[in-house]
């Protein structure tokens, strides 16, 4: 049982969705990055994601490759966004910790996969979503990270038909991240009524907790979707007031505010 799992579970007993929050490591600076991810489990947040700055982010739209430049720029790396979990776990051992990235800075790394995983580890890393490993490279990441004790969490998408999605839930362990809309971060609002159906036809397949993310930006969107599944993720919303230069305590007010609308879900 990983923290994943261990929240997964508390959750249901409460009757609870979970609330995950995206953030990109050492944006705008390692200190603040830090403040605010510290800060984000008294704001309500069950699980972090934490983003690797990369310089060509495929999925994301332009509020979230802004952050990304705006972390290259501080300095933030593979290594600056594991001291930064190191740090949170100073203080925090228990709220799950998931990187979201992409593998070049993983494969490229000094030591390559192996020390990735073993330092990921170390710091207190839970889970890793590396949105351009399909299935079919499982061998390269997802495989090592799974014998390591983390989890490997697989995204599925409106375009993810029967024929694909048992080799995408294969390895997948922890949750499944569904992917609300077609297309990149930031984009279109998610409908409740259409992702209702695919987080069923997920679930099923899985066998695990299903969270929404993309094309959520507010309370009552949270409130919705996470309504039709186990919890929903905030990413661009998010980013973007931390693009604007918002104070600590207006970016965790308004995660605050997200949160409950997840955990008011029925």
């Amino acid at each position: 049982m990983t923290r994943i799992d261990d929240t997964f579970a508390r959750l249901a007993e409460n009757g609870s969705k979970a609330f995950v929050a995206y953030m990109m490591g050492c944006d705008p600076d390692y200190d603040k990055a830090l403040e605010i991810m510290c800060g984000l489990p008294d704001a309500g947040v069950d699980i972090i994601e934490l983003g690797v700055p990369f310089t060509d982010p495929m999925a994301d739209g332009p509020t979230i490759q802004a952050a990304g430049q705006r972390a290259l720029e501080a300095g933030g790396s593979v290594t600056k966004v594991l001291d930064m979990v190191r740090a949170f776990r100073a203080g925090n051992d228990s709220t799950p910790i998931v990187l979201m990235g992409y593998y070049n800075p993983i494969y490229a790394r000094k030591g390559g996969v192996d020390s990735f995983i073993a330092e990921a580890v170390e710091a207190g890393v839970d889970g890793l979503i590396v949105v351009d490993l399909p299935p079919e490279e499982d061998d390269e990441l997802c495989l090592p990270a799974n014998r390591a004790g983390m989890n490997f969490i697989r995204l599925a998408t409106p375009t993810t038909d029967d024929r694909r999605l048992p080799a995408v839930v294969k390895n997948t362990s922890g949750f499944v991240y569904y992917v609300s809309v077609t297309g990149i971060t930031g984009g279109p609002a998610a409908n409740a009524a259409d992702v209702a159906p695919e987080v069923a036809r997920i679930r099923a397949a899985a066998g695990l907790p299903v969270v929404v993310g993309f094309g959520i930006s507010t309370p009552e969107a949270a409130n919705a979707v996470a309504g039709v599944a186990d919890g929903c993720v905030v990413g661009s919303a998010i980013v973007k007031l931390i693009g604007e230069g918002r104070s600590v305590p207006e970016v965790l007010g308004f995660v605050s505010d997200l949160a409950s609308g997840a955990h008011s879900a029925a």
